[in-house]
């Protein structure tokens, strides 16, 4: 997980946060799931040739309807012989559009009113008949294939099945950690990065004779910058020791991925400001950063579940 963590942060130097995100949802989704859910033969069908760059894979969980909500997803796979039958549809799915395999939550038992324990993990393989990908158009990650997918009577055999029947929900739990912290690491790199793009304009950038970088005025919205990354950064660093270390550190992670994701935009912002009218030019690439950081405090679950998740840490 150290090292994951370090390519996590060293991505972010690409300076696209839908490059950073795909290669994400690949190794920290849907490699992950089959890693840590899947047999020594699934692992030889998914696991080796998307180490290898041969396969792509993505998590299919978010739908219309239900997002953080993981209990309410209505998608359903229903047995028939050896196989099973799938419908529904996913939303907001990193590499969706270009994965060659999703792993798909699905609920197998009660239909889709059940709760969380009729949730089964499977793993749709593209190019299946009545499975559908579909390439969605966002504000900023524009270079992710971020997708839509549909399932209509979508035959899988159960080989293709990730873990006992019902145990999805706990799965999608225990990896949510992860998924999280993964983003907080991201967050605190792309703030680190856009802060030193700033500056490096503020200090070559002039106005009435002297570099705007330093009035007054710049200097101490950069020390406040500063100062929330650095923060940003111990809270990270603190929770994936916790994770390392064989903890299961759910309020450490949701304030990381909290704090950070918040971090990240506001830096992004005043980086826009300190470029003036060129900061909202197609032609900087700080529009971008301003555009990719805004889904931070939405994207694997929104600023307002991770406070709901950390005051039920607290008994409240």
């Amino acid at each position: 997980y150290l090292a994951e963590a370090v390519v996590t942060e060293e991505m972010v130097r690409c300076g696209s946060g839908g490059v950073s995100a795909a290669f994400g949802a690949h190794k920290d989704l849907g490699l992950l799931y089959v890693a840590n859910f899947g047999s020594s033969e699934q692992h030889e069908r998914w696991l080796t040739p998307g180490i290898e760059g041969r396969l792509v894979g993505a998590l299919g969980v978010t739908e219309p309807d239900a997002g953080s909500d993981v209990a309410a997803i209505k998608t359903t796979a229903v047995r028939d012989g050896n196989d099973w039958i799938i419908n529904g549809e996913k939303l907001f799915i990193t590499n969706g559009a270009w994965a060659d395999f999703v792993v798909v939550a699905a609920k197998t038992e009660g239909g889709p009113d059940a709760g969380h324990g009729g949730i089964t993990l499977f793993v749709v393989e593209s190019g299946a008949e009545g499975f559908t990908q579909r390439r969605m158009q966002m504000l900023g990650w524009r270079t992710s294939q971020t997708g839509d997918l549909s399932f209509a009577d979508v035959r899988v055999p159960d080989a293709n099945r990730l873990g006992a029947q019902g145990s999805g929900f706990y799965a999608i739990m225990q990896n949510f950690a992860w998924e999280r912290l993964s983003m907080a690491l991201g967050q605190v790199a792309g703030a680190q990065r856009t802060y030193e793009a700033a500056k490096e304009y503020a200090l070559e950038r002039k106005a009435f004779d002297r570099p705007i970088g330093k009035f007054q005025v710049w200097r101490h919205r950069f020390a406040d910058m500063a100062t929330r990354i650095e923060a940003g950064r111990a809270l990270t660093y603190g929770a994936l020791r916790r994770y390392v270390d064989g903890e299961n550190p759910i309020r450490e992670v949701s304030m990381a991925k909290l704090y950070t994701s918040e971090v990240a935009f506001k830096v992004a912002d005043e980086a826009v400001q300190i470029h003036g009218g060129y900061g909202y030019m197609m032609e900087f690439p700080i529009q971008r950063a301003w555009r990719d950081s805004r889904l931070g405090p939405i994207g694997g679950g929104t600023s307002q579940i991770m406070r709901e998740i950390i005051g039920k840490t607290y008994g409240l």
